[in-house]
């Protein structure tokens, strides 16, 4: 059994964060930052049949032309995201009543679309352009604390963005789910997304503090690393993705980030109106999971 210090229950039965039970969910979940998007996404729904609200978690569950799709929304950063998705998988993988993981012929693998905003660090990779995120490189502590498995090529690349940026730690880096970037990303940006402990120095901004490393930002953006995939290099940053990734690796769930690019680093630029841009990658998303 899993004691109730570690698998929290609110009085109604649902998960302590998210307040959800098991009968909530769909297999698809639509994942956002800002809590102000969930409904801007379930706007587009047939209907909805339930919607909740608990700290920054909000939760819209419903039908969009006949599939039934939940969309929740993180807040900013991994430590968010430990919380959403061993909460998703409790869900779905552990009997609330016994306290006890699911056998492994019962488990489910859920399918996890994060749609945010991104930054570029190319001067190719434009504002008002859509990116399917293949790799993401964690620059936060998350992976210290959970036995990831890399592959080789994956710790060939932490290893040598160590070196490059001069960390104490390695980063960590992980392939998203091939299936959903096949289904949902065809036409966008292939790219790969550094994952930030923050938003300001650790994405290379000065307004009143000076960085350690004053190239901080060439250095990322001149990055390369070659190997017989072809050249891996970093095109954008966010908050969020890499966690998403390693806790999708390690739970055994297809996960995604689409990216909507809202501001380029290279040429110094921020979009006019990136509710435009966001509303443009909704609408794709949804119609392609229609059909999916």
């Amino acid at each position: 059994m899993i004691p109730s210090s570690e698998l929290i229950l609110n009085p109604d039965g649902s998960i302590y964060h998210l307040n959800l039970m098991p009968d909530h969910l769909s297999d698809t979940i639509i994942t956002v930052g800002d809590p102000a998007r969930v409904a801007q996404i379930s706007r587009h729904f047939d209907s909805v049949e339930f919607e909740t609200t608990h700290r920054e978690f909000v939760t819209h569950v419903g039908y969009f032309r006949g599939k039934r799709l939940a969309v929740i929304s993180t807040g900013m950063g991994t430590d968010n995201i430990d919380i959403v998705m061993n909460e998703l998988d409790a869900l779905v993988n552990i009997d609330f009543v016994s306290r006890t993981v699911r056998p492994v012929e019962e488990r489910m693998s859920l399918r996890i679309i994060r749609l945010g905003t991104s930054g570029s660090l190319q001067a190719d990779v434009p504002v008002g352009s859509m990116l399917a995120t293949e790799h993401a490189v964690g620059l936060d502590s998350l992976m210290q604390f959970y036995p990831l498995v890399e592959t080789g090529l994956e710790t060939e690349i932490a290893t040598e963005l160590q070196q490059t940026l001069q960390l104490p730690f390695a980063p960590y880096v992980v392939r998203g789910s091939d299936l959903l970037r096949e289904q949902l990303g065809a036409g966008m940006v292939m790219g790969n997304t550094l994952t930030c402990p923050g938003f300001y120095g650790p994405q290379g901004r000065v307004l009143r503090l000076d960085l350690r490393q004053p190239d901080y930002i060439s250095r990322l953006q001149n990055f390369r690393h070659q190997s017989a995939e072809g050249e891996f290099r970093l095109t954008n940053f966010e908050m969020e993705t890499a966690g998403y990734y390693s806790l999708g690796r390690l739970l055994g769930h297809e996960v995604l980030s689409l990216n909507a690019i809202v501001a380029n680093r290279a040429t110094g630029e921020f979009t006019e109106n990136a509710s435009a841009v966001v509303d443009a990658m909704i609408e794709r998303t949804l119609l392609r999971l229609a059909v999916q």
